[in-house]
């Protein structure tokens, strides 16, 4: 499995891909982000593309995209948008050479990728999310963030903090915060990381890799104070009922739909 996850706030973009493959018993590191462009259009015209899914297809997919990027008479891209057509377009034609062979072995042609940067055209940078089918969705300013692989566990940090005018570096680690969870919680799912940015005010992409012992007084600090914060939280109507000592009397209440929180 995979954790990938893309942030849109106003200062910029923050990606996040996780690198381990998991293979039966086996585990493997491998990158799950690339940074391609045009030649032509230089650093301003480079996009990130994150993936999950069937790694075979993934490979392909990409090596017949980067192909097509650095032709000789290839263009830059006027938006994102034109470049998630074009990624889209050499999606269909790898599934419709592999499908039917994945099929007689009885895989699926499954691969989900995340595209994020901007163009020329473009007045701001934005991510998409494309299917296996070559459908897409374009992130929004309600839920500022898009996630592929195993996306359950890292949501609800994001669901919870995370808006269109967080700053780019409590995004960044909010993006950590969303991988931790879910590389306690998905074996699956874990180091080494690469994480990115592009801020809009210079319209860079910056990179660097982590493992595990790179980000250690983090991880030690947020189970500490995470664990303190439990601890010093209201006691709840639970605490005469439930623990010894207590007066051993039910407080429910019955609340009217509209009280619901």
């Amino acid at each position: 499995m995979t954790y990938c996850l893309a942030i849109k706030v106003r200062e910029g973009l923050v990606c996040l891909a996780d690198g381990r493959i998991t293979a039966g018993t086996q585990v493997t590191a491998a990158r799950k982000v690339e940074r391609l462009g045009v030649a032509a259009s230089g650093r301003a015209g480079e996009m990130v593309l994150m993936t999950s899914g069937l790694r075979s297809v993934r490979d392909k997919t990409i090596a017949f995209f980067r192909r097509d990027l650095q032709r000789e008479d290839a263009t830059p891209f006027p938006s994102m948008l034109d470049a998630v057509d074009a990624y889209c377009a050499k999606l269909r034609e790898v599934r419709e050479a592999d499908e039917e062979d994945l099929k007689l072995s009885n895989l699926k042609f499954n691969i989900h990728t995340i595209l994020a940067g901007r163009m020329a055209e473009d007045r701001e940078p934005s991510c998409f999310l494309v299917y296996p089918e070559g459908n897409w969705i374009e992130i929004g300013s309600r839920t500022p963030y898009l996630s592929i692989g195993e996306t359950s566990y890292g949501k609800p940090i994001l669901d919870r903090t995370l808006t269109p005018d967080t700053d780019l570096a409590t995004a960044l680690k909010l993006a950590y915060l969303s991988f931790d969870s879910t590389r306690i919680s998905a074996a699956d799912v874990g180091f080494p990381i690469d994480m990115l940015t592009y801020a809009t005010a210079d319209g860079f992409w910056r990179e660097q890799h982590y493992d595990y012992d790179d980000v250690l007084q983090q991880r030690q600090w947020w189970n500490k104070h995470i664990t303190e914060l439990a601890m010093k939280m209201p006691n709840g109507p639970w605490t005469g009922s439930l623990l010894p000592g207590g007066s051993g009397k039910s407080r429910l209440q019955v609340v009217s739909g509209d009280e619901d929180g």
